[in-house]
C-alpha cells in the first residue's frame, strides 16, 4: 500500500513542524510499503512556504503544493490530485501523529478489503484535543474527545479510487466547517462503510482558551451557520438537519440552558476569566459553548428564514 497523506494548511507554522516530524517517523511494514505527504498551503502569510523551502531536507517524504487561499476544501482536492499513492489519509495540520499511525491505518484497511472482497470503507482514527504544544502526545483521552462524526477529515484513511468516485470535496464551502460530513454523506450514499481505527492516535492542538479568542469563536459560528444552510440545500433530510442543529428541538434547548440568553459570551466572562486564571481553561471553554451553541443555531435560523427556508420540530 502506498499511503498519501493530504495536509491543507493555512498560517500554522509552529504547529505544523511538530506535525511534519512526526510523520516523518513512521514505521513501514505490513501492509504499509511506502508513504508520502503532500502539504497544501493555502496561500498562508506567516512564512510558511519560505520555511519549508529553507527545511526540505528535514522532510524527505513532504512534497509542497502551493494555492492562493481558498480554503480546505480546495486544497484537499488540489492535494489528492497531485498525490501519487493508492490511499489517501486526510489529517490537518495541527494533529501530531504517533509513529505508528499510518501503519495502524494500512493495517485495517487491508484487512477490511480482505474480508469484503472491495474497498469501500474507509477508516476513521482517534482524534485527542490537547493545549500541551511542548508535549501534545502526553495527552491523555478524555471524554470529550467521542466523535459521533461519520466522516470528519482530521484523521481518515480512504482509497483513492473510492474517494474519487465520491466527487471530492464540494468547494462551494469556503467558510468554516461541514465541507467534510457533506462529503461523508455522499460516502454513505454510495454504501462505504466507516471502520473504526482507535490504534491510529493523532493529538490535534489547538491553544488553551483566552478571552481574547471569544470574537474569533463568535465568528466561526456565523460561519458554520452559512456552510450548514450549504450543506442542507445539498442534504435536506432529517440527519443533515440534526447534525447541523436546524430543528426547534435544538432551538428551544440552547435557549432553556442559556436562561434564554442571560448566560451569554459577556455575563460569563468573569467565571470564563476565574478559570483560565486557575488553570481550567477546558472547563471555561466548555461552559462558553452554552452561549456559542445559541449563537450559532440562531445564525442558522435567520440564513434559513433569509432564504425562505422552514425549520420542522424534529
Amino acid at each position: 500500500m502506498f499511503a498519501s497523506v493530504v495536509i491543507p494548511t493555512y498560517n500554522r507554522k509552529p504547529i505544523l513542524e511538530k506535525c511534519l516530524l512526526a510523520l516523518e517517523q513512521q514505521q513501514l511494514g505490513g501492509a504499509l510499503d511506502r508513504y508520502e505527504v503532500v502539504v497544501v498551503d493555502d496561500g498562508s502569510t506567516d512564512g510558511t512556504l519560505d520555511w519549508l523551502r529553507e527545511h526540505a531536507a528535514r522532510f524527505p517524504h513532504v512534497r509542497l503544493i502551493e494555492q492562493e487561499h481558498g480554503g480546505p476544501a480546495a486544497g484537499r482536492n488540489r492535494g489528492v490530485q497531485q498525490a501519487d499513492g493508492d490511499v489517501i489519509v486526510f489529517i490537518d495540520s495541527d494533529l501530531v501523529v504517533t509513529d505508528t499511525f499510518l501503519a495502524c491505518h494500512a493495517r485495517a484497511l487491508s484487512q477490511h478489503w480482505q474480508s469484503h472482497g472491495d474497498r469501500l470503507a474507509f477508516t476513521y482514527g482517534a482524534v485527542v484535543n490537547t493545549a500541551d504544544f511542548d508535549n501534545p502526545t502526553s495527552e491523555r483521552h478524555k471524554l470529550r474527545d467521542l466523535s459521533w462524526a461519520y466522516f470528519a477529515t482530521g484523521n481518515v484513511a480512504i482509497d483513492r479510487d473510492v474517494l474519487e468516485d465520491s466527487g471530492l470535496f464540494d468547494t462551494g464551502f469556503r467558510l468554516y466547517g461541514w465541507e467534510d460530513l457533506e462529503l461523508g454523506e455522499r460516502l454513505r450514499r454510495m454504501g462505504v462503510q466507516l471502520i473504526q481505527c482507535p490504534e491510529a492516535v493523532g493529538y490535534h492542538w489547538h491553544p488553551a482558551l483566552s478571552l481574547d479568542q471569544i470574537p474569533r469563536l463568535i465568528e466561526v459560528e456565523g460561519e458554520r451557520a452559512r456552510m450548514g444552510l450549504v450543506f442542507y440545500r445539498k442534504h435536506p433530510t432529517r440527519r443533515v438537519r440534526f447534525i447541523i442543529q436546524f430543528t426547534w428541538l435544538h432551538r428551544v434547548l440552547w435557549e432553556l440552558l442559556t436562561l434564554g440568553g442571560l448566560l451569554n459570551e459577556h455575563s460569563l466572562r468573569p467565571l470564563l476569566r476565574w478559570l483560565i486564571r486557575r488553570g481550567h481553561a477546558g472547563t471555561a471553554m466548555e461552559l462558553l459553548r452554552l452561549p456559542l451553541n445559541r449563537i450559532g443555531v440562531r445564525a442558522l435560523f435567520r440564513e434559513a428564514s433569509a432564504a425562505g427556508i422552514p425549520c420542522p420540530l424534529l
